[in-house]
């Protein structure tokens, strides 16, 4: 009887513990990025429409260990999260979404890759095919592509690039030419 008392109790609490980890996560589904705000790309594609912002799109996907690094070390940086919130809308997207995702005449959905895994097409256009963890996509307020940048980041250099797609550097110079500075 006291063994069932105590996995009773050992349950409930690891209920508690579950049930507090879910109510944690925002609407993207992560509980690591702290900026402000996230938005999904419908979000961000409707509040473009009357508050025209470029674009920050982190590609990760759930098993990704780097992205859930990169949320919890550079995106919770102070510095990143106010710049993001500031001058990006920050889109969290994750390249395995099953969920469709309309944008203008456009429908992008799940395609299975035959080993139990697939990506959402708007992860994979927007990344080339180049389908590597985490990845960013910079856009401008007309949703054209300003760069892809793929791989962790430590906080200066992320903030490296939000400068150069705000300040619109990418206009007069590329971003290797940028860097040689």
């Amino acid at each position: 009887m006291q063994y069932l008392s105590a996995l009773a109790i050992a349950t409930a609490v690891g209920l508690i513990g579950l049930a507090t980890h879910f109510s944690s996560f925002d609407q993207s589904g992560s509980t690591e990025a702290t900026t402000d705000q996230w938005y999904t790309w419908e979000q961000a594609v409707e509040l473009n429409k009357t508050k025209p912002k470029k674009i920050m799109v982190d590609v990760y996907t759930d098993w990704c260990g780097w992205c859930k690094k990169m949320d919890k070390n550079t995106f919770a940086a102070p510095e990143v999260s106010t710049y993001l919130n500031e001058h990006f809308y920050a889109v969290k997207l994750n390249a395995e979404q099953r969920e469709a995702i309309i944008f203008g005449r456009d429908t992008f959905t799940y395609m299975d890759s035959g080993n139990g895994r697939g990506v959402n097409t708007l992860a994979y256009a927007l990344l080339d095919g180049k389908m590597g963890y985490p990845s960013i996509v910079y856009l401008d307020e007309q949703f054209r592509r300003i760069m892809i940048s793929p791989g962790y980041k430590e906080t200066p250099d992320l903030m490296r690039e939000l400068k150069f797609a705000k300040e619109e550097i990418y206009s007069k110079k590329t971003w290797e030419e940028y860097l040689g500075q």
